[in-house]
């Protein structure tokens, strides 16, 4: 089967595959091109490392194209981290991507995601909703902006 034209893939490694601690670099260098604040790699190797967390990531010309990583707890799970590539962007990569992540989680017995998104995303939101995710709550000037600036969190869940 070929790959849908939204996603034109460039290598055997643009399926969705689960993450694992010698990802963590590549997670880290992504995380830094759509973050105010990223996360290192030890913080990422830390996650990966964790029973608890589990993360689904896709490559492209053996480079992170994008990843999603969450934490689970009994029936509920948090979306820690989402990031795509901007070279990525708009071609079905995080669609993809949260696609697999949402099965993994139900096969795992997850009754309710939950995650934070800022508010003036709007193609993550887009995302989120299109997917199910619906706006529970909101937190006042979570996240830090790259120009010193704070943006609103808006907490979405889904039941899965």
């Amino acid at each position: 089967m070929k790959p849908p034209f939204f996603w034109r893939a460039t290598s055997q490694d643009a399926a969705p595959r689960l993450l694992r601690p010698a990802d963590a670099t590549g997670c880290a260098d992504l995380h830094a091109t759509s973050f105010a604040h990223p996360w290192s790699s030890s913080e990422f190797e830390a996650l990966l490392a964790d029973s608890a967390c589990f993360g689904d990531g896709m490559l492209d010309r053996a480079k992170m194209a994008g990843f999603i990583l969450s934490r689970r707890a009994a029936d509920e799970a948090e979306v820690l981290t989402v990031v795509v590539a901007s070279s990525a962007r708009r071609k079905g990569c995080g669609r993809r991507l949260l696609a697999a992540h949402l099965a993994r989680l139900a096969a795992l017995g997850v009754a309710k995601v939950f995650l934070e998104v800022e508010e003036g995303n709007a193609a993550a939101l887009a995302l989120y909703r299109r997917f199910g995710f619906s706006v529970e709550g909101r937190r006042k000037n979570y996240y830090a902006k790259s120009d010193g600036g704070r943006g609103d969190a808006l907490i979405m869940r889904r039941i899965l």
